[in-house]
């Protein structure tokens, strides 16, 4: 038996930080191709700039705004859509931060920050969306992570930590949504070109536009893979890197990224390689 695909047809679509970087640019690839699209972030002047831009596509644009950080206002977003707009056929959470972390100058507001956006925003966004796709008997749920949550990097103590979490949440979910028709992937990007990656001072293997990240995303989407990750060359790397004992793992992070020949005073830059805001 085939997993659920929705289809413009099913419902709508809905995109948890959707302002920019690759839930904006998902958010157009998908209206042009019929979906009608709700999206959610807080900056209210963002997500309008992007509705316009949607005019004359095959699809459409609907701005709901809400932080994912309030469960409340994730709930009013979900009503919104409920009894306003229709169906709920596809949730992509997507709203994620990134805030690089330094031993040597650790701070309990990176963290907190990091978990309330990356970890407990996407459970905001969950609940009303599985309970709406629930009634239904039916639904499609991507939960946008990062190949950063397969092993530990330099900086990525809070960030990685999220995302790494948002695996095994999807994991763990995967096999109670199957039995009620709700089917459930995981997104993995490498190294994608977003206002984030644009911070870090050594060069970034693979990377992708957020124009490609979108494409194939959208592609994944339709498919039958519980995994989206891309690039497939790189992220395998990555994958099979986790494998190595952690004296060779810990060496080849070390010798890639060069982080350990950098003095503390110079270790202020992110190398995590997708985040999305």
């Amino acid at each position: 038996m085939r997993d659920f695909i929705a289809h413009p047809e099913h419902g709508i679509v809905w995109i948890s930080g959707a302002s920019s970087g690759i839930g904006r640019a998902l958010a157009l690839r998908l209206a042009g191709e019929g979906y009608k699209v709700a999206v959610t972030a807080r900056s209210h002047e963002k997500l309008v700039e992007l509705q316009a831009e949607a005019n004359g596509l095959s699809g459409s644009i609907i701005v709901l705004d809400g932080d994912v950080t309030d469960a409340e206002d994730m709930e009013h977003v979900m009503a919104s859509i409920e009894y306003e707009h229709g169906t709920l056929a596809m949730a992509i959470l997507n709203a994620s931060v990134y805030l690089p972390v330094h031993a040597e100058d650790l701070n309990r507001t990176d963290f907190e920050k990091s978990f309330a956006v990356n970890l407990s925003g996407v459970v905001n966004c969950l609940l009303p969306a599985i309970r709406h796709m629930k009634a239904k008997g039916q639904g499609q749920i991507a939960i946008v992570s990062s190949v950063t949550g397969y092993g530990g990097l330099p900086t990525g103590a809070a960030y990685g930590a999220t995302k790494a979490a948002l695996i095994n949440m999807a994991e763990s979910l995967k096999f109670d949504l199957d039995k009620m028709g709700i089917r459930i992937q995981l997104v993995c990007p490498g190294f994608v070109d977003t206002p984030a990656t644009r911070k870090n001072a050594f060069p970034m293997p693979a990377l992708v536009s957020v124009e490609e990240a979108a494409r194939e995303i959208a592609a994944g989407l339709k498919s039958q893979a519980f995994e989206i990750t891309f690039p497939k060359r790189f992220t395998t790397m990555l994958k099979l890197a986790r494998l190595l004992p952690y004296s060779v793992y810990f060496t080849l992070v070390n010798r890639v990224t060069g982080w350990r020949e950098r003095p503390p005073s110079a270790g202020r830059h992110p190398v995590t390689p997708h985040a999305a805001e």
